[in-house]
């Protein structure tokens, strides 16, 4: 049963009814500046490891704010995965003029294999680990191990979001210059080895449970003597990746590529 009783105000000694005094107000609103302080001093601290700081700070808290933080599900577009997607390739975009103009004598091949080093998601995870970004994440109602190796698992993506709140807060030259910050010094470093895309595919596809990829010929074209080939990689679940190369090898390797760049898979070369 609902208790209806209404609130009785406090009566004077003269029986005159009185309202409950502004003092009592007083630890409440104390409480409300404490907490906008303390949010303001969190969100310049994060800026101040990223080095930029923003106009619209709500852009900044999104791009920290995991899915499982937000009350409705039905509300995914105020998590990080929306600034992600723009983040990632922003990240691309710039990652490939630092290239560009880096490396003036790389072929476009060079150039691929540096930029496919340099944008995944364990690179990004590796510069959100260096800025200090893995306890800002905002979780759901996880269990303490679980919640470490879910921020663990999306540094890489919160690194993007990040990437992509501040292009939208302060333009592509805001981004170029956090990138710039962050990665050249990566950029600069000997490339790492990368393994055959085949065997990386393969290996995370047993992981996932998958069958071993499928690679069949959908064209040849050109003349004989240089022909081009057409090969698509096929897995349960996932939509087929196709590249082209000279040969068929070359082909299913690029295919390969394609598919572990696409499921954020660690990179491997397109050596023929």
């Amino acid at each position: 049963m609902n208790d209806e009783t209404p609130d009785i105000p406090n009566s004077s000694p003269s029986g005159e009814a009185t309202t409950q005094p502004d003092a009592d107000r007083a630890p409440v609103a104390a409480r409300k500046t404490r907490g906008k302080s303390a949010a303001k001093a969190a969100t310049a601290a994060i800026e101040a490891r990223i080095g930029h700081k923003f106009n619209d700070p709500s852009l900044l808290m999104t791009a920290f704010t995991h899915v499982s933080a937000l009350k409705s599900a039905r509300k995914r577009g105020d998590s990080y995965q929306r600034l992600e997607f723009l983040g990632d390739h922003v990240l691309g975009l710039i990652v490939s003029d630092m290239l560009y103009r880096a490396f003036p004598n790389a072929d476009e091949g060079e150039l691929s294999k540096r930029l496919a080093d340099l944008v995944r998601k364990e690179s990004c995870a590796e510069v959100a680990k260096a800025l200090g970004l893995f306890d800002d994440i905002k979780l759901g109602a996880v269990g303490a191990g679980a919640g470490a190796r879910l921020r663990k698992s999306v540094l890489g993506d919160i690194c993007e979001a990040v990437i992509g709140a501040v292009f939208l807060d302060g333009g592509y030259a805001a981004a170029a210059q956090f990138v710039e910050r962050n990665w050249t010094e990566r950029m600069r470093k000997p490339r790492r080895p990368l393994r055959d895309p085949k065997t990386v595919l393969q290996e995370w596809a047993q992981g996932k449970g998958l069958p071993t990829p499928v690679y069949r010929e959908v064209e040849r074209t050109g003349p004989h003597h240089d022909p081009q080939f057409r090969v698509a990689v096929d897995l349960p679940g996932l939509a087929p990746a196709e590249g082209v190369g000279g040969s068929k090898r070359a082909a299913e390797k690029v295919a390969a590529s394609i598919m572990i760049q696409r499921e954020g898979v660690g990179g491997g070369s397109n050596d023929g």
